[in-house]
């Protein structure tokens, strides 16, 4: 039992050690990152005010690290992140805010309802946009090697548009990798797409106004169709080249016209302008133990694939196109 003792408190010992070690790395990384802003234009006295409470985040690096050991299937997913409860909630929260978002839906010609999907999805209408000090967040990142050249790229813009006075410092609680709001933008996309819609000379994305406005110009500056369609759910049948299933967000490949794929798919009686450009998806293939290679199966279109540049995710973008379709059809 002694010797058990010892070990615990040899093995308590290292670990203090080791946690001092990386403090003292860390701080010697934020002296050097504090020379690079400088020379990146940002002011000391913003840095003076930002940076003196930001530390180093061992649970960010455990979310970054984490890789899930079992994947939901993609029917449980889309299930899960379009379901009535979501639904109902985001009609009250459209019928509590119906002329703003009618008038961002007219002015950016993005549909209300992809809007409250993507709202819906990403923080529950506003009420759940993560706890975590942005601003420590992103330093832990950029400090971290996997990927720190992204990091440090986002974590200067956002002391830049602090030292400009876009954003307010003191409210950037947000997600564990540095997103923001009420639809979870980083901050390059902040500096891209962040509108102050009530012109007050600050970009607020935990108000319904800018957040809403700023949604919707990213999505229209990306390119979004309105009234255009996403997917379709088709079956495929078994006699179709693997090389036009696509199994990843990164990039997708062999769009053809939807006629093309007409002999590939069971059952064809779809209401669809077969001119269109289109490519098929198989999104449990990849992810879940045991997979059916061909089911389920998605025929996609450009508005799909520009959900995609919002969050690389094959199942995520199926889930923001059903939940809005489910709002088109209850508003």
């Amino acid at each position: 039992m002694k010797i058990i003792k010892i070990l615990i408190l040899l093995v308590i010992l290292l670990s203090s050690n080791n946690i001092s070690a990386d403090d003292k790395t860390f701080d010697q990384w934020l002296l050097s990152f504090r020379t690079m802003a400088l020379k990146n234009g940002i002011s000391e006295n913003t840095l003076d005010i930002t940076m003196k409470d930001v530390k180093f985040l061992p649970k960010v690096i455990e979310y970054d690290r984490y890789q899930p050991e079992f994947y939901e299937d993609t029917n449980t997913y889309i299930s899960k992140r379009s379901s009535k409860e979501k639904l109902n909630k985001g009609i009250n929260f459209y019928n509590n805010n119906k002329s703003l978002i009618n008038k961002i839906d007219n002015k950016f010609e993005i549909e209300k309802e992809l809007l409250l999907s993507l709202m819906g999805i990403e923080t529950n209408f506003g009420t759940y946009v993560g706890k975590m000090d942005i601003l420590s967040s992103l330093a832990t990142l950029s400090y971290d090697k996997r990927r720190s050249k992204f990091f440090t790229k986002e974590l200067i813009t956002i002391l830049k548009l602090i030292d400009k006075g876009a954003v307010d410092h003191k409210i950037l609680y947000g997600s564990w990798a540095g997103a923001f709001g009420y639809f979870q933008f980083m901050p390059s996309t902040i500096e891209r797409y962040a509108i102050d819609y009530n012109k007050n000379n600050l970009i607020e994305l935990k108000s319904n106004q800018d957040s809403f406005a700023s949604a919707a110009n990213y999505l229209k500056k990306m390119g979004w169709e309105k009234n255009k369609p996403c997917f379709i759910k088709i079956d495929l049948n078994s006699n179709i080249p693997k090389k036009y299933l696509n199994t990843s967000a990164r990039q997708i490949k062999n769009r053809k016209k939807v006629k093309f794929f007409k002999k590939y798919i069971k059952n064809y009686n779809y209401d669809i302008n077969e001119n269109l450009n289109a490519a098929i998806i198989t999104p449990d293939a990849e992810i879940v133990d045991n997979a059916d290679k061909l089911n389920p199966a998605y025929i996609i279109f450009k508005n799909y694939e520009l959900i995609l540049k919002w969050n690389r995710s094959l199942r995520f973008g199926l889930a923001v196109c059903t939940l809005k379709e489910k709002f088109r059809n209850e508003l």
